[in-house]
């Protein structure tokens, strides 16, 4: 019997209140069972309770056994001392000996659920919990309301959002407030995509947007230090604009004290990557990104309309990367711009999380609604998620749905949060 079991059951009531006694033959009335509290401290606040006739307000503490409460140094702790009511599984007091009490040796009241609730709600329950299925409901899925369903998507997809901007807000915090350097170290890791995600990050806090705005008007120097700092520039002097991003970073480098911030070379990942994902290309095309827009930043944030976005991101890189892929190495035929899916990457990874913290940070929540509005007019991601979930017969259309299928998925399915899942805790209770 797992304690989020108990919780579940204690928060919706799930068993027999006729009678209700306590191990001590008190009768106990649930007026309220509080809210069950994510942080230290006793599991349930604010419960109101009638304890023999009396009326008590408090918090309810929850375990397996009776005895846990030992176990656990409650009686020691003066945080448990607002505690007025025990709820146990299986009542093991008699084999310890020792009853429940307060720091103050004010005894506790103890209710015991184990014989009070049905056998079939914690089979159901097993059964989720025992599933080998990527999805635990994957079988039982069409039989949940759509509306349901809905609702669920819709929490997952405001707690992705609410955790992406947990995450900006603590770029923003370490870049000192600079929204602009913010948006820039964002939009580089998520030009690294999945794979270079992580490199791309580090190139971004070793190069700093301010350095790169002091040569904006010159797109081979800002080529030169990001090149240089990522550690990918070859030692090959034939091919002339390799020599001049060379010489362009031994300069810069020397100015902004780069050279003790370059990545190994190692860091890059090129296997099983198209060249359209090649990093080389990738840093090229924020070069051009940073040199082309004057505000990244007010782009992102001011920008209602996807296609206007898209539009603002897919923009040619310097010339030599119109024709290469790799240093020295000319390509078979023009290399494209950053393609559409690339970029509506960009705007769900980077664009909807930054508008999200910008929310929290300003206390608006129109940009929260930007956010959305923005990933409701992009298509759904494909990948082998979406489609798991689309031959369940859930529809993901749009990038709304497809965040939001993704994220119930990590955050529930996979770690079987079943009990925290609004479709799960449907089917337990077998609604």
């Amino acid at each position: 019997m797992p304690e989020s079991l108990l919780y579940f059951i204690w928060q919706f009531q799930y068993f027999t209140k006729t009678e209700l006694l306590t191990i001590d033959g008190e009768s106990v009335q649930v007026l309220h069972p509080g809210f069950q509290n994510h942080n230290a401290g006793p599991d349930f606040t604010h419960a109101r309770l009638l304890i023999n006739d009396v009326e008590w307000v408090g918090n309810v503490e929850m375990h397996t056994r009776t005895s846990d409460w030992l176990a656990h140094g409650h009686q020691h702790d003066r945080a448990y001392d607002n505690v007025i009511l025990h709820v146990v599984w299986q009542d093991d007091s008699a084999e310890k000996g020792s009853l429940v009490k307060r720091t103050n040796g004010t005894a506790l009241p103890t209710l015991e659920l184990y014989l009070r609730t049905e056998p079939s709600l914690l089979s159901r329950y097993q059964l989720f919990i025992d599933s080998q299925e990527a999805i635990p409901c994957a079988n039982l899925f069409r039989s949940v309301s759509p509306l349901r369903v809905t609702s669920m998507l819709d929490k997952a997809m405001m707690q992705r959002l609410e955790r992406k901007a947990t995450a900006v807000l603590a770029i923003n915090e370490q870049t000192n407030g600079d929204w602009e350097e913010t948006t820039y170290r964002l939009l580089a890791t998520s030009m690294g995509f999945r794979i270079n995600g992580e490199p791309m990050a580090q190139l971004s806090r070793a190069v700093s947007l301010k350095a790169i705005r002091k040569h904006r008007d010159v797109l081979p120097q800002v080529e030169a230090m990001l090149f240089g700092t990522a550690g990918l520039l070859g030692d090959d002097e034939t091919d002339e604009y390799v020599a001049l991003l060379r010489r362009e970073y031994q300069f810069l480098s020397a100015k902004y004290d780069l050279s003790g911030q370059q990545l190994e070379t190692h860091s890059w990942k090129w296997g099983r990557l198209r060249p359209a994902n090649f990093p080389t290309l990738r840093i090229a095309q924020l070069a051009r990104l940073l040199t082309y827009h004057t505000s990244l930043f007010s782009l992102f944030i001011e920008t209602s309309d996807v296609a206007t976005l898209l539009n603002g991101l897919q923009i040619k890189p310097s010339t030599y990367w119109q024709s290469h892929y790799r240093f020295g190495k000319l390509a078979e035929r023009t290399v494209a711009t950053l393609g559409e899916q690339s970029a509506a990457a960009i705007v769900i990874n980077a664009v909807a999380p930054l508008l999200a913290a910008y929310a929290q940070h300003r206390g608006e929540p129109a940009y929260i609604d930007r956010a959305i509005n923005l990933l409701e007019q992009l298509p759904a991601e494909k990948n082998h998620l979406t489609e798991a979930w689309n031959e369940l017969g859930l529809s993901v259309r749009t990038a709304f749905d497809s965040q939001a299928a993704i994220e119930l998925y990590n955050e529930f399915c996979s770690v079987k949060k079943c009990l925290s899942c609004q479709i799960g805790a449907a089917l337990i209770k077998n609604v």
